[in-house]
């Protein structure tokens, strides 16, 4: 059954770049390290052909963003980042003001590539930057020191009109008076957005091991819910509110390509490990293409496509997303939206309940939401609402 117009609504195409330098021990992702080096040209062809392969399952779609994502896609030469950028445009439309935004580390290297990032068609780029101290850099695994981060973000607003960078705090040792300063430095630097993450501790990661051993250790609860609230106070003050509940920006700076996924628009994923939903025939499809490189790589030029995952979600399925995503963002969800998705409303007790403990409230516009002193509880909150 058909609960959306696809036509008319963003659609996102995802470009996954799977290689790293180096592995930081804190990273779950489809990152991974090739010291022999890769054969680009040969990864160019097999993204275009993949691109190529989803054109033709969606076919005449307004691409309304592109993201480049990793891994480090700021390793790749900007001409294999225009040869990307030409095959999405050679099989859809691309709206003139499409975002089109690209993940960079903040070395002196990479910074280097900017502006031939810029004129291969990019348009914002987010930088990795992690921490603005020298020994949580270390700490963290990150190749780049403080100072050279900042010349990178310099460098950036040079060259693009919009930028970003990631910070992660509740990092071992931290406190809440050296977060504020941090926090406060980062703004200093930051035009439209920052992206804020809480470090968490990932199964199958370096960091995992360390923690489980005693040797790691970060802060507790009470500590970690102090440093949101700090990130909250300090952000807001600053013109800088949460639209999710890890990114904030300035209004009319969000980044338009999250929103995608968040609101639950459609998305191509392409490149090893990455992920899409897709509106075909009236039924939502949810694709994951096979995480090594060199296996994608060979499925691809022998299938067309790297994709091992290619389901139908049900109703439920599709309702569950929606909630889990949509909840995150500061404006919501359509309780409309959610009955249509689900074939049925969200359950009134349950949100009157919520309500009287201060956990959801309801927007002018009508969306449901969760309240910003809720937001660190937000999985308990999905879950009750979508039992």
């Amino acid at each position: 059954m058909t609960l959306t117009n696809p036509s008319a609504a963003a659609f996102g195409v995802y470009i996954h770049w799977p290689f790293c330098l180096s592995k930081c021990p804190y990273c779950d992702f489809n990152s991974h390290v090739r010291h022999g080096g890769i054969d680009e040209s040969r990864y160019v062809k097999a993204f275009l052909r993949e691109i190529e392969t989803t054109a033709a399952r969606v076919p005449g779609r307004t691409v309304s963003t592109i993201f480049f994502g990793g891994g480090t896609p700021s390793l790749m030469n900007p001409a294999t980042v225009s040869a990307i950028l030409d095959g999405i445009a050679k099989h859809w439309s691309v709206a003139p003001d499409a975002e089109v935004t690209l993940e960079a580390n903040p070395t002196s290297v990479e910074a280097d590539r900017f502006r031939g990032f810029r004129t291969a068609g990019v348009n914002r780029v987010s930088l990795g930057v992690q921490a603005l101290d020298d020994r949580s850099l270390k700490e963290l695994g990150r190749l780049h020191t403080a100072e050279e981060a900042l010349k990178a973000v310099g460098i950036a607003r040079s060259v693009f009109d919009r930028y970003s960078f990631d910070l992660i705090y509740a990092r071992p040792g931290q406190s809440t008076q050296d977060w504020s300063k941090e926090l406060n430095r980062a703004i200093a630097e930051a035009a439209e957005h920052l992206s804020l993450y809480q470090l968490t501790i990932e199964a199958d990661t370096p960091f995992f091991a360390l923690h489980a051993s005693g040797k790691l250790v970060t802060p507790n609860d009470d500590i970690s819910r102090d440093l949101y609230d700090v990130t909250q106070e300090v952000c807001d003050k600053s013109g800088l509110s949460a639209y999710e509940i890890s990114n904030h920006a300035r209004a009319g700076a969000q980044c338009r390509h999250n929103l995608v996924y968040w609101r639950g628009d459609d998305y191509a994923g392409i490149g090893p490990g990455a992920h899409g939903r897709l509106e075909q025939d009236g039924r939502r499809y949810a694709t994951a293409t096979e995480k090594r490189p060199e296996s994608w790589l060979m499925r691809v030029e022998s299938l067309g496509h790297g994709i091992i995952v290619d389901d139908v979600l049900t109703r439920e399925e599709r309702a569950d997303e929606y909630l889990l995503m949509g909840l995150r963002l500061a404006e919501g969800i359509d309780p409309k939206r959610y009955a249509a998705i689900a074939g049925r409303p969200l359950d009134d007790k349950r949100i009157a309940i919520l309500r009287a403990e201060g956990a959801v409230e309801t927007t002018s516009a009508g969306h449901l939401r969760v309240t910003q002193a809720a937001f660190p509880i937000l999985d308990a909150v999905v879950a009750d609402l979508a039992a």
